[in-house]
């Protein structure tokens, strides 16, 4: 009989290729009963999802049915997973089912999907789009595109946005170098708050300036200071200010 041929030997017989394609016929229906025996878990729900991928797992390892047919199996257990939050095994299972039936949409739709929640964008996007190419009308994989497109988008614009930032950081580091200015640790935090040096269009550099009065325990908070300014003239300014307001007091008083 063909179960007691050696490993690797040919069937030579009627009767051997006979037993082979029983055997075949057999681990092709447990193939076909097992699948749908896990289609069956899936619809039963979450408590069930592991019962699932057992069935698929045990229909794949009969190996008995064409690349077609196992791409489904693969691709249902990704399905299954993705539901876990295995994106990992989701996202394996979505790319060995797309290498045994390229034109699996829904193992493309998996693999995009089990991709962009582990935030591997560009490969998400990759895979909507092949699995676009295939069926340019799948309005699921249309949407996931989207969802994916916007999320490139916003991780652009933060990266732009760091980018700058660290630019703007390092411009006011060498301006404040270049000048030969040296920074101590910052005081009186919480009267200045976090003002920080700014470097205008001009490359002029301008500072947040406390000033503060011993004597009568008082301070003023320039928050712009250009470097070119004088200090008389904020000084003017501040004077001009107490005395507008001071004015404006008196005349509240004497309403009272």
């Amino acid at each position: 009989m063909a179960l007691l041929m050696e490993k690797g030997a040919e069937p030579q017989t009627e009767r051997e290729l006979a037993d082979l394609d029983a055997i075949s016929a057999l681990k092709e229906s447990a193939a076909i009963e097992l699948k749908e025996e896990g289609n069956k878990y899936v619809k039963m729900g979450k408590k069930h999802y592991q019962q699932a991928i057992n069935c698929y797992t045990r229909a794949i390892n009969q190996k008995a049915l064409t690349d077609t047919e196992t791409s489904i199996l693969h691709s249902n257990r990704a399905h299954v997973n993705l539901l876990l939050g295995n994106y990992g095994r989701a996202l394996s299972d979505s790319e060995e089912a797309i290498k045994l039936s390229p034109t699996n949409i829904k193992a493309y739709y998996r693999a995009a999907k089990a991709s962009l929640s582990v935030n591997k964008l560009v490969e998400a996007k990759a895979f909507s789009e092949k699995g676009l190419d295939q069926d340019p009308d799948n309005e699921e994989l249309k949407k996931l595109k989207k969802q994916i497109d916007s999320q490139i988008s916003e991780l652009q614009q933060r990266e732009a946005q760091v980018s700058k930032a660290l630019k703007t950081a390092k411009d006011i580091m060498s301006a404040i170098e270049d000048r030969g200015i040296k920074i101590g640790k910052a005081t009186f935090q919480e009267l200045t708050g976090l003002k920080k040096p700014i470097l205008d269009n001009d490359h002029m550099l301008h500072w947040p300036v406390l000033l503060l009065y011993a004597e009568v325990m008082s301070s003023d908070f320039i928050e712009d200071f250009c470097e070119t300014d004088m200090f008389s003239a904020h000084l003017d300014l501040i004077s001009f200010l107490t005395h507008i307001y001071d004015q404006k007091i008196t005349k509240i008083r004497k309403k009272k």
